[in-house]
């Protein structure tokens, strides 16, 4: 069986690692397999195929900026990878995240329609169903059950700084996405979230599989570290945070309001800001910039008490899942998908923005009267969160759809 995978990047943030081990397993299990990515990868491999040009990424961004039509330029790249697709001749092509400044999705939809492809179609976030946003639980938009317009993120990811085209782009997607035969298309989301939000979608009408993200249980895992004697807190109460970008949405906000009512106890440790951000900090956050050395992050998880996720709207972080694997605890807001990684056995769960509930959990943590058993947060990550397992799924659901 040949499969081929479609995402933005290749080896690159979460879904590119997720492209790239997949794309491991299959090889490793005998199938034939490649990746198509439309912007930043890790390799040359022969089987890894760049779609486009840096100059049909730099297009497609200026389209997206000035007509909010993201998704509808990338016409010469596209109809490439169509050529590509027709010499590899897959069983199954697995696409990711078809956003991101590099496909035509009206070309690439077509095609897969003509010529009666099948389809898995992991959907990483909200954009297939909105007309312009990603996610928009953190304005409380409903639009996308509707119909979209007067978009009130026009400015966000994929940002237009003057045309709001989010009417039409729905209208447009909704017939483009809607197009296969539903026995052809399989949609997976990694969170029992998204998956009731794609129930209520334009979607709706195709089948829909929950398989949740998973981590390499051989590297994360709990490990002795130095990190508190490094920075002189032996004896303080690590309470940590981690992204690949301090953005509103990921809550770097209420680490500033938990900041200023911790006592000198307890010290935050964030992971993930950029200079300007890290330079702004009060004095009792230890800000590092983003890391590419998973042996220090594994380390600083270890070294944590808490890890604290304020996200304002998530799928399935797997900040959430690689913390519990370092035998972590988890204090999450309750936001999208990121609570079902999280139960009173490895953690807890407040309500959006309820600071005051986080400083009862961390000042108890810090007297002994809430306890958290190192041993029992790594084994259900282990027990859940294996990725091999998880992409275990994967491989059985391309041998159901491939009969």
């Amino acid at each position: 069986m040949k499969v081929l995978q479609i995402n933005s990047v290749y080896g690159i943030g979460s879904t590119g690692r997720i492209a790239q081990d997949l794309n491991n397993l299959l090889i490793e299990k005998g199938y034939q397999s490649y990746v198509a990515y439309g912007r930043e990868s890790i390799t040359e491999d022969n089987n890894v195929i760049r779609i486009g040009s840096k100059f049909d990424n730099y297009f497609h961004v200026a389209v997206t900026r000035l007509l909010d039509r993201h998704g509808f330029a990338s016409k010469r790249a596209t109809k490439e990878l169509i050529k590509k697709i027709d010499e590899i001749n897959p069983n199954i092509i697995h696409l990711h995240n078809i956003h991101g400044y590099y496909v035509n999705i009206k070309i690439l939809f077509d095609y897969l329609k003509e010529n009666n492809k099948k389809v898995v179609w992991t959907l990483h976030d909200c954009w297939s169903f909105t007309g312009h946003c990603s996610y928009f639980d953190y304005v409380g938009c409903e639009n996308w059950k509707t119909k979209c317009q007067n978009c009130p993120q026009k400015k966000e990811y994929p940002a237009s700084y003057f045309i709001d085209n989010s009417k039409k782009n729905y209208i447009d997607k909704k017939i483009i996405f809607n197009k296969l035969d539903d026995n052809n298309l399989i949609i997976v989301t990694p969170s029992d979230w998204l998956a009731d939000l794609v129930k209520k979608s334009f979607l709706k009408n195709y089948k829909i599989k929950v398989i949740n993200n998973g981590i390499d249980l051989d590297q994360f895992r709990p490990l002795k570290t130095d990190f508190k004697e490094d920075h002189n807190i032996r004896n303080k109460l690590i309470i940590l945070g981690v992204a690949s970008k301090w953005t509103k949405r990921k809550g770097l906000k209420y680490f500033i309001d938990l900041a200023n009512k911790l006592d000198d106890n307890k010290v935050i440790v964030l992971v993930g800001l950029s200079k300007n951000q890290k330079n702004k900090l009060p004095k009792n956050i230890i800000g590092i910039e983003r890391t590419n050395d998973v042996k220090e992050l594994i380390e600083i998880y270890s070294a944590a008490d808490v890890f604290l996720n304020p996200t304002l709207e998530d799928n399935f972080p797997t900040t959430n899942l690689e913390a519990l694997a370092c035998g972590t605890p988890v204090i999450t807001f309750n936001t999208g998908g990121s609570v079902e990684s999280v139960n009173n056995n490895v953690g807890r769960i407040v309500e959006k923005g309820d600071i005051n509930s986080i400083i009862k959990i961390v000042n108890n943590l810090y007297t002994g009267k809430l306890i958290f058993i190192p041993k029992i947060c790594a084994e259900f990550a282990k027990n859940n969160f294996d990725k091999y397992e998880r992409y275990n799924d994967y491989l059985n659901l391309y041998n159901s759809l491939n009969k």
